[in-house]
């Protein structure tokens, strides 16, 4: 296996979700290279329906966590990217989650091998949750909040997990 392959393999092992950053910037450059990253995820029609808000602020953080019920990694994370789909230029109806969800991963496993650490917390499809970020941070009205990405370094490393189970393949027939 080639080294290219056996980092891209470790990275994709090794990324977990973590809920306590230590007290440490992050360089800005390194936040642009995750995003850069998202872009980079395949779209339906390649019509990348997606667009990037970046907390960067303490208070504009603590106010996002306010508004999640499960955003307490929020407390300590330094940068937090709130995901957003545009439904004007999704493929189809519904397509933009699809979309948006491989930018995530993307900038997920680009962050992991970075050096830095993430957590994934899902706004849609909670009705309540989406309406209260739109009317917050005033968002056109085809641009749907879809997730929060938390970025920093983690304050403690995480083993990696034991997850492969065969019982969960099958070939040709269930």
């Amino acid at each position: 296996m080639g080294e290219n392959i056996k980092n891209t393999i470790d990275t994709i092992y090794d990324r977990r979700s973590v809920r306590k950053y230590a007290n440490k910037q992050i360089n800005p450059d390194l936040v642009q290279e995750i995003l850069r990253a998202g872009m980079f995820a395949p779209s339906g029609m390649n019509k990348q329906p997606w667009h990037f808000i970046v907390f960067d602020k303490k208070e504009t953080i603590e106010k996002v966590k306010s508004m999640h019920p499960y955003a307490s990694s929020l407390s300590s994370a330094p940068v937090c990217i709130m995901v957003c789909g545009d439904t004007e230029l999704e493929m189809a109806e519904g397509f933009y989650q699809v979309d948006c969800s491989a930018a995530i991963e993307n900038m997920l496993l680009a962050a992991n091998a970075l050096g830095l650490d993430t957590c994934w917390m899902g706004i849609y499809p909670w009705k309540e949750v989406m309406e209260n970020f739109s009317k917050t941070f005033e968002l056109p009205e085809n641009i749907k909040p879809f997730a929060l990405v938390s970025l920093g370094y983690a304050e403690t490393k995480q083993e990696r997990p034991k997850r492969y189970n065969e019982t969960k393949i099958h070939y040709n027939k269930w």
